[in-house]
C-alpha cells in the first residue's frame, strides 16, 4: 500500500514507518500536525506531541518526502474514549490534513501511525481513516516496550529526549541526552517506579535526528534551551527549545529505500513543504457501510422466516434464518436482509437496538459470496448503531441449502444492560488481527469474555501464515491469547468453551494434528502459569466440520472465556450428591447408560454452566434399540434419520441436558444460548428436525413444569446444520451435538 506517515517528530512515529517499510509498504508523504504559534513549544493537546516542531519541517528535505502540515486550531473537546464528530476538536484537523494529502496523492490507501499502548490516539486515528477511505497501520501497537526501545536502538534511530516529566527524569540533566544512552536510566526507573520505557506514561517524549528513512541528511542541534514548567522538587516538567539546527548531507547508499523499489520518483517530492490552510472537509468521503437496505427492504413478505429466541429477559440469543421448505430464497441477499431485519424488529419490540447485541454468528451458504453477505451486515451492524462498541462475530459456511435453510442464518446474543466492554481495534498492527468494519475482537460482558473466530492470520500482513492446518491452528490460538492478554487473562487458565471450526478440505489426520496442536498449546500454557496444571479445570472443546472457512481458511477458533472480576476462583467440576437429589426420568431412560462419555462441562458456582452433549451412534443405538418391541436391537441404528428414532434422541438430549442443569443448580431459565448441530448425512431437511425437537421439549415441559410449553412461542434452541461435529476432531460423526451456555449473572 501507499501510506501516508504520520509524524510528530519522536522516535515511534519514525519506526513505525520503518516497519511498514519492512512489511512492504512505501511511504509516498509525510503529514504533522503543529502549533498556530511557532514560539510555542507544547500545546495541552490529548493527540498530538508538538515539541520540536521546528526542527520537523527539516523531514522534508532529509527524507526527499513532501511533507504536509497544518496548524492546529482545535481542542480536545470530545474526550470520551470512543470519538465521535466534533466541531472545533483537535482530531477535527487531523481530518482536514490528511483529507488534503489524499486529494493531492490519490494512490495513498493507509495511514501509518506509532501508536503504542494508546487506546484514545489509537481510536481517533482509525476514526479519520474510516471516514476517508483508508487503512490504518499500526505496527507498534501492544508491542512490549523494551524489546521496542531495543529494536529501535538497534536498527538505528537516533533520538534525544526534548520532554520529561517523571520521577527520576532531571530536565537539567537528561534533556538533549540520546535515547540510546537513556535506555539503562529507563530501565532503572521502571524497575523503580513502574515507568513505561517507551515513554507511553507520559514521562518522556523524544525529537528524532536521524534513522534509516533520512536518505539525504541528518538533523545536527546546535543549540538550545531547557525551559521548565514547574519547579516541582520530585518530578520537575520541561522541554527542550531548539535554538539552532543544520543538516549534514548522506550518501545515498548508506540508506535504505522509501520507494519500495519504485526508482528515483521520491525526488519529485524533495524538500516540498505544504501547509494546509482553511477548514476544507471533502464532500464524498468514503463509507464503510454499503447502501442503506434496512429501508430497501421494509418488508419481505415472500420469506418464510424461522425464529428462535431463549427465554432469559436480560440476556437472551435470538435465531432467523429462511424456511426453505417450499424454495423460497431468492438469494443471499435477500436472505440474509430478511433474517436481519426480522432481528432488528424483535430488537425494537424489546426496547432494545444493535448496540445491545454482544456476538453474532453470521453462517452463510456459500462463502464464496461472502463479501456480498459483508456488505449487507453492514448496512444493519453499524459503528453509529453501536454506541457502546460493535459486537464481535463469527462467520463460517453451513450446509443450509442442503436443509432448506435458506442462504444466510443469523445468531446474536443479547443483553438489555450497557455494561459491555468491547476491544475494536481496526488497525493492521503486530498484535493480532485487525477488525476493519463493524465487528470487533471481542466483547466482556459479566464476566464472560465472548471472543471473536480467529483464522489463522499473520496480524501484519492479514495474509493466512503457511505451513498448513497445524501452522493455522497455532497462529490462531496466539491470536486468540494476544486478545485475551488485553484483558488480563489467557485462553489456557480462562477459557470455558472452544468452538473449533474445521474446513472440509482438511484430512483426518491433519484434523487429528489440529486436536494435537490445540492440546499442547493449552498444556504449555497451562504449564508456565501455574505450578499445579493437573489442578486447573480444562475447557468445554466442541469440533464442527464445516464446508468452507473465510479466507479459505483450514481452521477458525472460536473461545469463550470466564474473566472473574474479584479474581477467586469459583469453578466447580464435582457432582453433587445425587443421593439427595432426585433426577426425574420422564421418559424411563436407562440411567445406567453412560451419561459422562457424552458430557462435557464447566460450572463456576452459581454463574455459568457451559455443556456439550456428544450423541454418537453407540449411545443413540442402545437408545434406540430400548424403545423398540422387535428384537433387532442395534441393527436399526442404521436407520437413525426415521423420525421415530429422532424423537428418541431428542428426548435423550433433553433429559441429559435437564439432568446436568439440575445437578449443578441451573434452571432452563438460566439459559443464555443452545444449540443442536446435526449432520447433513442424517438426510433429514431441518423443518422435520424442528418439528421433532419443539415436540419434545412441549412434552418435557407438560410433564415437567419447569420450561413453558412452545406452541405459540418460538423455540429456546437453534437447529445448527453441520457436515460433522463431536468432541474429537478426528471422528465428528455425533448424530446430534448439544451446546448449552447457562448464566446466572
Amino acid at each position: 500500500m501507499k501510506v501516508v506517515g504520520l509524524v510528530s517528530g519522536g522516535k515511534d512515529s519514525c519506526y513505525a514507518m520503518m516497519k511498514c517499510i519492512e512489511y512492504g509498504h512505501e511511504i509516498v508523504a509525510l503529514a504533522n500536525l503543529m502549533p498556530l504559534d511557532d514560539s510555542v513549544d507544547e500545546l495541552d493537546s490529548f493527540m498530538y506531541q508538538t515539541v520540536g516542531h521546528q526542527i520537523v519541517t527539516a523531514y522534508a528535505k532529509c527524507t526527499g518526502l513532501p511533507l504536509f502540515r497544518r496548524r492546529i486550531r482545535g481542542s480536545s473537546r470530545h474526550q470520551n474514549l470512543s470519538y465521535r464528530i466534533t466541531q472545533g476538536d483537535e482530531v477535527e484537523d487531523l481530518h482536514i490534513l490528511l483529507a488534503e494529502v489524499k486529494r493531492q496523492i490519490p494512490s495513498v490507501t493507509a495511514v501509518c501511525s506509532g501508536a503504542i499502548a494508546s487506546d484514545y490516539q489509537r481510536l481517533r486515528v482509525e476514526s479519520i481513516c474510516t471516514r476517508l477511505g483508508l487503512v490504518s497501520l499500526a505496527y507498534l501497537w501492544k508491542q512490549d516496550q523494551s524489546l521496542l526501545l531495543q529494536d529501535m536502538i538497534t536498527n538505528g534511530i537516533i533520538a534525544i529526549f526534548v520532554k520529561v516529566a517523571a520521577m527520576g527524569l532531571d530536565p537539567a540533566k537528561h534533556l538533549g541526552k540520546e535515547l540510546a544512552f537513556m535506555q539503562p536510566q529507563m530501565h532503572r526507573l521502571k524497575e523503580l517506579y513502574g515507568c513505561n520505557v517507551c515513554g507511553e506514561g507520559g514521562e518522556y517524549e523524544t525529537l528524532t535526528l536521524d534513522c534509516p528513512l533520512f536518505k539525504i541528511a541528518r538533523i545536527v542541534l546546535d543549540d538550545f534551551q531547557v525551559i521548565l514548567h514547574s519547579s516541582d522538587p520530585i518530578a520537575p516538567p520541561g522541554v527542550l527549545h531548539p535554538v539552532s539546527f543544520h543538516l549534514e548531507n548522506k550518501t545515498v547508499s548508506t540508506s535504505i529505500s522509501c520507494s519500495n523499489g519504485t526508482g528515483d520518483a521520491w525526488l519529485d517530492g524533495m524538500y516540498s513543504v505544504n501547509e494546509v490552510q482553511g477548514d476544507y472537509v471533502p464532500k464524498h468521503e468514503k463509507k464503510c457501510q454499503s447502501q442503506d437496505l434496512t429501508s430497501t427492504y421494509d418488508v419481505v413478505p415472500e420469506l418464510k422466516l424461522q425464529i428462535s429466541r431463549t427465554r432469559r429477559h436480560d440476556a437472551f440469543s435470538i435465531g432467523c434464518g429462511i424456511d426453505n421448505s417450499h424454495k423460497t430464497s431468492k438469494g443471499l441477499q435477500e436472505d440474509l436482509v430478511g433474517a436481519l431485519k426480522k432481528i432488528e424488529s424483535q430488537l425494537i419490540n424489546d426496547g432494545l437496538g444493535w448496540l445491545n447485541v454482544l456476538y453474532i454468528h453470521l453462517y452463510v451458504a456459500d462463502m464464496n459470496e461472502f463479501a456480498l453477505a459483508n456488505e449487507t451486515y453492514v448496512s444493519f451492524i453499524t459503528e453509529e448503531k453501536c454506541s457502546l462498541g460493535v459486537p464481535s462475530r463469527s462467520t463460517i459456511e453451513l450446509p443450509l441449502m442442503q436443509v432448506s435453510l435458506g442462504r444466510a442464518y443469523v445468531e446474536v446474543l443479547v443483553a438489555n444492560d450497557q455494561s459491555k466492554r468491547v476491544l475494536h481495534v481496526q488497525s493492521i498492527s503486530c498484535w493480532a488481527p485487525s477488525c476493519i468494519g463493524p465487528y470487533s475482537q471481542a466483547t466482556l460482558h459479566k464476566e464472560v469474555l465472548y471472543m471473536a473466530g480467529q483464522l489463522g492470520l499473520d496480524p501484519p500482513t492479514m495474509m493466512l501464515c503457511g505451513g498448513g492446518p497445524t501452522a493455522e491452528t497455532e497462529q490462531a490460538l496466539e491470536n486468540s491469547e494476544a486478545v485475551a492478554e488485553s484483558f488480563n487473562c489467557s485462553i489456557a487458565s480462562s477459557a470455558i468453551l472452544f468452538v473449533i471450526y474445521c474446513s472440509a478440505s482438511t484430512t483426518c489426520s491433519e484434523r487429528s494434528e489440529i486436536q494435537g496442536k490445540h492440546e499442547a498449546f493449552l498444556e504449555q500454557r497451562r504449564s508456565l502459569e501455574s505450578d499445579h496444571v493437573s489442578e486447573l479445570v480444562k475447557p468445554v472443546v466442541l469440533y464442527v466440520l464445516s464446508p468452507n472457512l473465510p479466507k479459505s481458511a483450514l481452521v477458525e477458533i472460536k473461545p469463550v472465556l470466564y474473566i472473574p472480576e474479584d479474581n477467586s476462583n469459583e469453578i466447580e467440576c464435582d457432582k453433587q450428591d445425587l443421593s439427595i437429589l432426585m433426577i426425574p426420568n420422564y421418559w424411563d431412560f436407562d440411567i445406567s447408560l453412560s451419561h459422562d462419555s457424552c458430557s462435557q462441562k464447566y460450572v463456576v458456582n452459581g454463574k455459568i454452566c457451559a455443556v456439550t452433549l456428544s450423541i454418537d451412534t453407540e449411545l443413540a443405538a442402545k437408545i434406540c434399540s430400548e424403545s423398540l418391541d422387535t428384537e433387532q436391537g442395534p441393527l436399526i441404528a442404521k436407520c437413525f434419520g426415521t423420525e421415530k428414532h429422532l424423537k428418541r434422541i431428542a428426548r435423550l438430549c433433553i433429559y441429559l441436558l435437564d439432568k446436568t442443569l439440575l445437578e449443578n443448580g441451573f434452571s432452563w431459565e438460566d439459559i443464555m444460548s443452545l444449540r443442536f448441530y446435526f449432520p447433513t448425512s442424517l438426510c433429514v431437511p431441518a423443518g422435520m428436525l424442528f418439528h421433532i425437537f419443539t415436540g419434545a421439549f412441549n412434552e418435557f415441559a407438560k410433564m415437567s413444569k419447569r420450561i413453558g410449553v412452545m406452541n405459540n412461542k418460538e423455540p429456546i434452541f437453534n437447529l445448527i446444520p453441520v457436515l460433522g461435529s463431536g468432541r474429537s476432531a478426528a471422528s465428528m460423526d455425533d448424530l446430534i451435538t448439544c451446546e448449552l451456555f447457562a448464566s446466572k449473572h
